[in-house]
C-alpha cells in the first residue's frame, strides 16, 4: 500500500498531508519542509500519528487532493548505481573494451543535477532543445531533442543536515535521511552524447526530473530492507555499510498505458548509505531537502531495463506497442508512468518543444 508524506495546498495556505492507499490525512498547517529538519525521533512520532489517523479513516479521498512537489529541493545529486545499467551502456558504447570504467566498482559514480527543475509527478515535460551532432553529421546543430528518454530511479530525501567538513558515515544514514521517493530523470540522449566529454551530463538532463508526490519515511520501509548484491572488490572502509540496505521495491515502466519493463530496486549495486557517505566523504555538507537518486535501475533479465536506450539497444531494436506503433525514444504526446510499491508513481506527458 502506498504511504508517504506530502504537502497540500488549500485556501488557508500549505498543510502537511499523509497518503495511505487512496486516503489522504490532513495533519494540520505546515509542510514537509518544516518536518524534514527535525530529528529522527520527531519523524517517527509524526509517522506514528499519521498511520494511526489513516487507520481510523480520518482523511479525504485521494481524488480530492491535487499533488504538488512534496518538499523544496535544496540540492540534487544523481548516481550511477546499477551494475546492469552501467554494463549495458558500456557494452553499447565501448563494445571492444571492458564495459565498466576502472573506478566504477570502487565508488558510486555521480553528478550534480539541477534542483530548480525537479517537478512533481503529473507535471508535463516539454521536449528540450539543445545542441547535438549525429555521427553522420559534419557539424553540430541546435534543435529539439530526437532521443528523449526516461530513467527509472529510486531517490532519498535528506532531513537532518550535516556540518561542513564532517563526512556522514554509512552508520549515520538513518539519522540524516527522512525517506524515499520514486524518480524519473528524463534524459535527452543526443544532447548528452555531444556534451558529456569531458565533464559529464549537463543540459541533456537538467531540463526536468520528476519525483513522486509522496515521500515514504524510512521507518515504513523497514520490512522492505534486504541484503544488497555482493560487492567485489570490497569497498574501502569509509564505504562499508552494516545491515541490509537494499530495498525490495518492485518497479514497472508504463508507456501510453502499456507496461514495457518490470524490475526491482533490490538489485542496486551501490546502496543509499554508500551513496550518502560518498557524497560527503570530502567534507561536503548536506541540507534539509537534498535529493539524491540512484541512477537508472536495470536488471539482468530482458525487459527489466529502466531506460529506453537499453530497452531498444540505442534505437536498434524498436519496441512494438499493442496499438501497432513502434518506439525507440519518446514522441510528443507520449505519457510515461513509473510505479514502485509502496512509493507510488511518477507520471509525465511529453509536450512539443517551445
Amino acid at each position: 500500500m502506498i504511504q508517504g508524506f506530502g504537502t497540500l495546498v488549500g485556501d488557508d495556505g500549505t498543510r502537511l498531508g499523509f497518503r495511505s492507499g487512496d486516503l489522504v490525512v490532513d495533519l494540520g498547517a505546515g509542510s514537509l519542509d518544516e518536518l524534514l529538519p527535525q530529528e529522527r525521533a520527531a519523524w517517527e512520532r509524526a509517522t506514528e500519528r499519521a498511520v494511526a489517523a489513516a487507520a481510523a479513516g480520518d482523511g479525504v479521498p485521494l481524488e480530492q487532493v491535487t499533488p504538488r512537489l512534496p518538499f523544496t529541493v535544496a540540492d540534487y545529486v544523481d548516481f550511477y548505481s546499477s551494475l546492469e545499467h552501467a554494463t549495458n551502456l558500456g557494452r553499447m558504447f565501448r563494445p571492444d573494451s571492458e564495459p565498466l570504467l576502472p573506478n566504477w566498482r570502487h565508488l558510486p559514480v555521480g553528478y550534480h543535477g539541477r534542483a530548480g527543475t525537479v517537478v512533481a509527478s503529473g507535471t508535463p515535460v516539454r521536449r528540450p532543445q539543445g545542441q547535438a551532432k549525429p555521427p553522420d553529421a559534419d557539424a553540430p546543430a541546435y534543435g529539439p531533442s530526437r532521443r528523449l528518454d526516461i530513467e527509472l530511479e529510486l531517490g532519498f530525501v535528506v532531513g537532518t543536515p550535516s556540518r561542513l567538513g564532517e563526512p556522514v558515515p554509512t552508520r549515520a544514514f538513518a539519522d540524516h535521511v527522512f525517506g524515499a521517493v520514486l524518480v524519473n530523470d528524463w534524459s535527452a540522449r543526443d544532447i548528452q552524447a555531444w556534451e558529456y566529454v569531458p565533464l559529464g551530463p549537463f543540459l541533456g538532463k537538467s531540463f526536468a526530473t520528476s519525483i513522486s508526490a509522496w515521500v515514504t519515511p524510512l521507518t515504513l520501509l523497514e520490512d522492505r530492507r534486504v541484503a544488497a548484491p555482493a560487492q567485489d572488490p570490497e569497498p574501502l572502509p569509509h564505504l562499508r555499510a552494516d545491515g541490509d540496505w537494499a530495498l525490495d521495491v518492485p518497479l514497472e515502466v508504463e508507456l501510453n498505458g502499456e507496461t514495457i519493463a518490470r524490475g526491482n530496486a533490490r538489485g542496486l549495486y551501490w546502496t543509499m548509505p554508500q551513496q550518502l557517505a560518498h557524497a560527503t566523504s570530502n567534507g561536503a555538507s548536506v541540507r534539509s531537502g537534498d535529493l539524491m537518486a540512484s541512477g537508472t535501475i536495470s536488471g539482468s533479465e530482458r525487459g527489466s531495463e529502466g531506460s529506453l536506450i537499453e530497452l531498444t539497444w540505442n534505437g536498434s531494436r524498436p519496441l512494438r506497442l499493442a496499438d501497432g506503433s513502434e518506439r525507440t525514444f519518446l514522441e510528443d504526446g507520449d505519457e510515461v508512468v513509473l510505479r514502485g510499491e509502496p512509493l507510488g508513481e511518477v507520471r509525465g506527458r511529453i509536450l512539443p518543444s517551445a
